[in-house]
């Protein structure tokens, strides 16, 4: 299915544009278009979120990186303003990256970083199927081919919890309250942020989760997680630039897991972001450094 119009998020210099699926929903992805002075064959960085989580998550990567690279952040199916299948069973790693392709095709993306967090760095590294030339590096925040029992428990748990709070604030602390160990350095004005990129507004003015509580059906089935041999996929990223982020606090990407990653890839930069669990927001100060400085390698070839 082909791209539709694109028009202009307001006061955010973000361009809203939208496709559609094979199943006929209508998604979401939002980019900031690289400057007139950028060559053409540079490659755009394509932003994946989180399980849960929408494009608003690469916010503020995108007012660092917008203008020197093109920054795509999507909104994967029943995220965001991305439509709901009807089928609850369709939120599968498959339906997932049949839509990226489309995506890609739409959006005229050519060669590609892909940024994954979390599910979206599973994403990530599953784009090596059918996409493989396309992918001129990737970073791949807080996960890896091995997640820990722990965290994933601890997400099948959490994701489709229904829940709605009268104010932001109510909805900060409610939020504070139960991830306080995977921020505990956080602020209020933290967990407000936290609860705007996670959260929208409902007809009735209550603060309700921006996803389909259906995406815990598929994700709670045996290999909902992914269903796929991930160490092969990550073994289709040699010879590319790979940053791995890890939370210092994380549950899902062990220190041995991210060090099995880099001695597989021995071009992989590790990083582990202190302070934080599962998984970095991208905007702790380690990790911009990271993220910036790896950029720049990435476009000098130091990387390779």
């Amino acid at each position: 299915m082909g791209r539709t119009a694109t028009s202009p998020a307001a006061a955010t210099g973000w361009i809203d544009g939208y496709y559609w699926s094979d199943d006929g929903l209508r998604l979401h992805w939002r980019e900031l278009p690289a400057g007139p002075d950028v060559p053409p064959d540079r490659p755009a960085l394509l932003c994946i979120p989180g399980l849960t989580r929408t494009a608003a998550d690469f916010e503020a990567l995108g007012a660092r990186h917008g203008g020197r690279w093109r920054v795509i952040a999507v909104d994967l199916r029943g995220r965001g303003d991305s439509a709901w299948p009807r089928d609850s069973l369709s939120y599968v790693p498959l339906s997932y990256l049949h839509d990226l392709g489309l995506l890609i095709a739409a959006a005229g993306i050519g060669r590609f970083i892909a940024v994954g967090s979390s599910v979206g760095g599973v994403l990530a590294m599953l784009l090596t199927i059918g996409h493989r030339p396309q992918i001129a590096a990737a970073i791949l925040n807080d996960i890896g081919p091995a997640i820990e029992p722990d965290g994933l428990q601890r997400m099948r748990a959490n994701v489709g919890r229904q829940a709605n709070w009268p104010t932001w604030v109510h909805a900060a602390r409610d939020l504070a309250a139960r991830n306080a160990d995977i921020y505990p350095g956080w602020a209020l004005h933290d967990w407000l942020g936290f609860a705007k990129r996670l959260c929208k507004l409902n007809p009735s003015g209550r603060v309700v989760f921006d996803y389909d509580p259906r995406i815990a059906e598929a994700f709670r089935l045996p290999n909902g997680d992914a269903g796929a041999d991930l160490w092969t996929a990550l073994a289709a990223l040699k010879g590319v630039p790979v940053l791995s982020l890890r939370g210092a606090l994380s549950d899902v990407l062990s220190r041995e897991t991210q060090a099995e990653m880099a001695r597989r890839l021995p071009e992989m930069t590790v990083v582990n972001v202190p302070g934080v669990g599962h998984a970095p927001t991208l905007n702790e100060a380690a990790a911009i450094e990271a993220v910036d400085a790896w950029l720049d390698r990435v476009l000098r070839g130091e990387t390779e």
